[in-house]
């Protein structure tokens, strides 16, 4: 089964899909397919996590990824990473607050290319 990006017109999305697409050729990984599929599905099936979500599902110094789009609502307690498509101005806020981190979905790609130790969220 091939994931072919087809209707979307985003620049910046078709390149992110396109990307970990190629991760996933490249590495043979299962995982950035998956996440690469989602985004490439229609937008009513993005997930929109809030940090509230975060706080109560992931550990201390986990790597979490948001195949959609982190929300601000809530508070975050916990040290972690987040990669998402996107992530609202108020929402980077807290993260630094929190001394969290937001990294883009390609560069967590490129740092961990076989999506080993990684969690989704949706």
């Amino acid at each position: 089964m091939s994931v072919k990006v087809e209707r979307k017109t985003s620049v910046y999305l078709i390149d992110v899909i396109n990307s970990l697409l190629e991760r996933s050729r490249e590495n043979q990984s299962v995982f950035w397919r998956d996440i690469a599929s989602r985004l490439n599905s229609s937008r009513n099936h993005y997930a929109n996590v809030n940090l509230g979500k975060l706080d109560r599902f992931v550990s201390e110094g986990e790597t979490v990824v948001i195949a959609g789009n982190l929300l601000s609502s809530g508070i975050l307690h916990k040290k972690i990473r987040i990669a998402a498509l996107k992530a609202s101005e108020k929402a980077k806020l807290k993260l630094a607050e929190s001394g969290s981190e937001f990294i883009e979905l390609t560069e967590l790609a490129k740092e961990n290319p076989r999506g080993t130790d990684l969690k989704i969220i949706k």
